[in-house]
């Protein structure tokens, strides 16, 4: 997550969804007032004890909500990144089989495993991306929700808002892989949606 008291905006940085390449190209704005949380590539910590302790900087705009303040909350521009959940649960199960290489082996057999048996509900880079963008009422806190599959489109239209310079982004800890649609048989996009179907309504993907 991204604080900036300068240009008055909070980027939250949902997992698997490009973060970083986003991250790298806000920092160019950033003065020495402005806040980031982050433990990938770069270590820094917000000045909040309770939010230092998470240490990665997947904070949810519900998490920093009383620590920026209701005033400051409603003024700054919230904005965040998402992407298909398909493809991103493809990216999760690949990213965490990297070490064995089990997913390029085998991978509906590591989808059904994932899906079925090691749930991990509550690790971050599991966690459905409408949680780090919603209250606990499933109310939207973000006023603007770009997409991996227009990333740039989208950066760009930020920074207009923002009234920043635009920059390309660059590419960010990413992996090669086929189409997310060669990965699935019937009975996976049932579960993968089912599992995720908060975010399918929400942001408005399908498969």
């Amino acid at each position: 997550m991204i604080i900036s008291h300068q240009h008055r905006f909070v980027f939250a940085a949902i997992p698997k969804t490009g973060t970083h390449s986003v991250r790298q190209a806000l920092r160019e704005h950033l003065s020495a007032d402005d806040l980031e949380q982050v433990g990938l590539f770069v270590n820094k910590r917000f000045p909040y004890e309770e939010l230092a302790a998470i240490k990665h900087g997947h904070i949810s705009l519900q998490q920093i909500r009383p620590f920026l303040g209701e005033d400051a909350f409603a003024s700054y521009f919230k904005f965040a990144f998402v992407r298909n959940p398909f493809d991103r649960f493809i990216s999760y199960c690949a990213f965490m089989t990297r070490a064995d290489g089990a997913f390029l082996k085998n991978p509906k057999q590591v989808m059904r495993y994932v899906l079925h048996e090691a749930r991990p509900m509550q690790h971050v880079l599991f966690q459905p991306q409408h949680t780090f963008v919603t209250d606990a009422d499933g109310t939207l806190l973000a006023d603007h929700v770009g997409r991996v599959e227009d990333m740039q489109g989208s950066y760009d239209r930020i920074c207009e808002r923002l009234n920043l310079p635009g920059a390309t982004l660059g590419q960010v800890n990413s992996s090669r892989r086929g189409s997310y649609r060669d990965y699935y048989d019937d009975a996976l996009i049932e579960d993968v949606a089912q599992l995720y179907r908060r975010d399918l309504e929400l942001f408005g993907y399908g498969f």
